[in-house]
């Protein structure tokens, strides 16, 4: 498994620990030098916003994953955790909403956790 599926694998599940809602995963590694994947995600409130922020960081770094960047924490509105090439969207609802992230990048393929 290559290294950019796996850390996508892990972040997912970690994710899914702390009850993430709506979780997508964009493959944009044809359109984009960006990243390989985007994953987008929702929690209901900033604490499990930054819950799930929280696991991804843990379960990635116990497999040997540092973030390259965090932005947004202390807001959690929309926290970004990008690991090179997989980049973490976390959002609460009006955010998400707002941003939609998932129409600016449709020509991403949109892939289930099995695909991973």
């Amino acid at each position: 498994m290559n290294q950019a599926k796996e850390m996508a694998r892990l972040a997912v599940e970690a994710l899914e620990d702390k009850k993430a809602v709506d979780v997508r995963i964009l493959d944009i590694g044809q359109i984009s030098t960006l990243a390989d994947y985007f994953i987008i995600a929702s929690g209901n409130n900033r604490n499990q916003v930054q819950a799930m922020a929280d696991n991804v960081d843990e379960v990635l770094a116990k497999a040997g994953y540092q973030a390259k960047q965090t932005e947004g924490y202390r807001n959690a509105n929309w926290i970004l955790l990008d690991y090179g090439d997989v980049v973490i969207h976390l959002f609460d609802e009006e955010n998400r909403l707002f941003y939609d992230l998932e129409r600016i990048w449709r020509d991403g393929e949109e892939i289930g956790k099995d695909m991973l």
